[in-house]
């Protein structure tokens, strides 16, 4: 019984072998497939977000710019446009995430707000933006802005 356990597996696989012809072409497949839906979802998600603009009284073809996008869209929801510019810290181990999602729902309780919805849309906004902007943009809410809030102290 020793023997058997103290055995050590050995396994024979050729790793200099070439994809097969069917191989190839069903890797070719998938990856072109997810390439495709990944695609639609971007498309879908811009087109969402270029009614969101023009909604708000902003140019929609500023959609397509990455980071300006994003600069854009912290304008509309009340918040400073340098908000964009932390997800450019993405990249820095622990904290950088942490920010980038900080400042994300920050910017998404803002939008819901802009468009009178809940703060429970910013859930929505953030795991779903490729359903939630495009029924932000095409939808029938208005876009009414971020009024300032209400404070204690009377106006001099």
């Amino acid at each position: 019984m020793l023997n058997y356990l103290a055995q050590t597996p050995t396994y024979d696989y050729d790793y200099s072998r070439d994809l097969t012809t069917a191989e190839s072409t069903g890797l070719l497949a998938f990856f072109g497939a997810y390439a495709l839906i990944w695609l639609i979802i971007a498309a879908v998600s811009i087109a969402g977000l270029w009614k969101i603009f023009e909604k708000a009284g902003r140019t929609g073809w500023h959609a397509l710019i990455p980071i300006y996008n994003y600069w854009i869209l912290a304008e509309i929801s009340g918040k400073p446009g340098w908000y964009a510019l932390v997800t450019l810290l993405v990249w820095i181990p622990v904290l950088g995430p942490i920010a980038a999602l900080i400042v994300a729902v920050l910017v998404s309780i803002g939008l819901a707000k802009a468009f009178k919805k809940d703060p429970v849309w910013a859930v929505f906004i953030i795991f779903l933006p490729f359903i939630a902007l495009p029924m932000l943009g095409f939808g029938q809410d208005k876009y009414v802005g971020v009024k300032a809030e209400k404070t204690d102290k009377p106006a001099e």
